[in-house]
């Protein structure tokens, strides 16, 4: 079914990949804030990312809060997490703080009811460090790594370690962020933060990065051969 929302959400993040986002944008023109695909927003809310215009993400997810009724308390969660690092990228620490703070309280509860899901641990820790919680953060960034090892799963397993990227970029610890990346540019992953493995395109294109955006070695990542 090519019309399927979630297939063209699926088709738009193989294109942001690439860089193409204009073609990207094509398949999520029909995507709102009150869509009720979890895959199809994400997607939405990657590309505005993308776009860097974290600022309509933001007001497309307070929308989403505002009137969209969420059908468990992970959906709920996992949205705060996006609203807490969208509004962090436009620039409103205080907003993101002040989001960020419950939603850490919600993913605490959760987390200890699914201690094994890399999932809510991956945006707990990027939450905490946000919160400036630095202690927290990495303390629940290497949880990760022992949930899904890559010595079981070496396909999923790289996600512990992009997330140690994303989470030393966020607190200031540009070499390893830029260390790790560098390993994962080498290897074949399925990773969290893109559905794929991450892009000199995508380091390009990504805020997320944009602390990392003065060192000569991510420049060379952002053109180097995937």
């Amino acid at each position: 079914r090519p019309e399927d929302i979630e297939i063209k959400a699926a088709k738009a993040a193989m294109y942001q990949a690439t860089g193409d986002l204009a073609e990207a944008n094509k398949y999520l023109a029909d995507v709102t804030a009150l869509s009720p695909s979890y895959e199809a927003v994400g997607a939405k809310i990657a590309q505005l990312r993308l776009e860097h215009k974290s600022d309509e993400a933001v007001g497309l997810l307070k929308r989403r809060f505002a009137e969209y009724q969420f059908e468990s308390d992970v959906e709920q969660a996992v949205f705060g997490y996006f609203l807490t690092i969208n509004q962090y990228l436009a620039g409103d620490l205080s907003g993101a703080q002040a989001i960020g703070a419950r939603t850490r309280d919600r993913l605490v509860q959760i987390n200890r009811e699914q201690p094994d899901n890399d999932w809510l641990a991956i945006i707990l820790s990027q939450t905490y460090a946000i919160l400036g919680d630095r202690n927290s953060a990495w303390k629940e960034a290497e949880r990760v790594k022992t949930i899904t090892p890559m010595s079981r799963d070496a396909a999923v397993g790289p996600s512990a370690d992009e997330n140690i990227a994303v989470v030393g970029t966020i607190l200031g610890e540009k070499s390893r962020a830029i260390d790790v990346l560098t390993h994962l540019m080498r290897i074949p992953y399925s990773g969290w933060l893109y559905g794929g493995p991450v892009t000199p395109a995508l380091l390009r294109l990504d805020p997320i990065w944009d602390p990392l955006r003065g060192d000569p070695a991510l420049q060379k990542l952002c053109q180097a051969q995937r």
